[in-house]
């Protein structure tokens, strides 16, 4: 399928490493999954799709989803774990279900910090990871500026908890007002970038991992305002990837 090949190439000659995606559609899977290996690319899984109420049939849904990304052999999972109205033992149990299936498989599952998910704010976060030292997030703190209307400035030990269990960083800016400012390299939203730049320096210092993945993940419409060029998502992306490879000197291998 063109489509992919055109996709791959494109992102390879910008200097991209990797996709972070979700599951192909069943048809393409072959197509992806050949792509990967022709131009070199690593892949990151993407869990976002069990959402349903049910709790019963939440989980059974959960463990299957997170077990077909398994099988593909990603680097590791990035999962929207639990919903924010599950109370805090129901969403343990999801825990402990991508828990079981890290063991099973080998595959690492992550827990994005993400809107309407069990990690949605800082300081609801913060239980979580106490009783769970293992626990391991992908920090999208521009999801928290949303939900808090803030940059965080008054939750300091909350944030510094998160980073110390940081594994992956999705490099969005979000503001007080939404968790995507239009453009990164305005001045107007300088404020904005630098804490969440602060917020990413200390995840890279902090590492002790054989390797960190950072993914650029502006995205579209409704995340894109309303008004902006076709082409602003991918500017603001390449943007902050340069930014990035420039100031933590990335390994380009």
């Amino acid at each position: 399928m063109r489509g992919w090949d055109d996709f791959f190439t494109k992102i390879v000659a910008h200097g991209y490493q990797g996709v972070e995606t979700d599951l192909p559609a069943e048809g393409e899977r072959d197509v992806f999954m050949d792509g990967l290996d022709k131009y070199g690319l690593k892949f990151i899984a993407q869990h976002w799709e069990t959402t349903t109420a049910d709790m019963e049939l939440h989980r059974q849904q959960y463990e299957e989803r997170l077990r077909k990304l398994a099988a593909l052999k990603p680097l590791f999972i990035n999962s929207h774990t639990g919903k924010d109205f599950f109370s805090h033992e129901q969403n343990c149990s999801l825990l402990g279900i991508a828990e079981k299936v890290t063991r099973e498989t080998g595959v690492q599952v992550l827990h994005e910090t993400h809107r309407s998910r069990f990690a949605y704010a800082a300081h609801v976060t913060m239980p979580y990871l106490q009783e769970n030292p293992a626990l391991r997030l992908t920090l999208d703190v521009s999801h928290w500026c949303a939900v808090a209307e803030s940059l965080l400035q008054d939750q300091p030990e909350a944030i510094d908890m998160a980073i110390a269990h940081t594994a992956h960083i999705h490099a969005r800016v979000g503001f007080a007002q939404g968790p995507q400012v239009a453009d990164p390299s305005l001045p107007e939203y300088k404020e904005a970038l630098d804490f969440h730049l602060n917020c990413w320096d200390k995840v890279i210092r902090n590492c002790k991992d054989e390797f960190l993945c950072i993914t650029p993940e502006f995205g579209p419409l409704p995340y894109m305002p309303i008004g902006q060029p076709p082409d602003q998502q991918w500017k603001n992306n390449l943007y902050i990837m340069n930014l990035l490879k420039t100031r933590y000197q990335l390994n380009q291998s």
